[in-house]
C-alpha cells in the first residue's frame, strides 16, 4: 500500500472506533469517559511529550525553520 492509502486507512479505522466509544460512553452517561476519549487522540500528548522531554524543543524556537 502507499502510505497515504495507509493514513487515510488508521484515520477510518480510528474515527470508526472511536465514534462507536463516544457513542456508548455518552448513552451509559458515562461522560468522564467520554471527555477522556474525545481527548486523549486530539490533544496531542505524546507528540508534546516527544518535543519537550526526548527532542529536547525550547518554546522559543518550536516554530523556527531551523532544526
Amino acid at each position: 500500500m502507499i502510505p497515504g492509502q495507509l493514513i487515510a486507512l488508521a484515520l477510518i479505522w480510528s474515527v470508526f472506533w472511536k465514534g462507536l466509544a463516544l457513542w456508548h460512553s455518552a448513552q451509559r452517561g458515562a461522560y468522564w469517559w467520554f471527555i477522556v476519549l474525545l481527548l486523549v487522540n486530539t490533544i496531542g500528548i505524546l507528540e508534546i511529550i516527544y518535543l519537550f522531554a526526548i527532542a529536547k524543543v525550547r518554546f522559543s524556537t518550536l516554530f523556527s525553520s531551523r532544526v
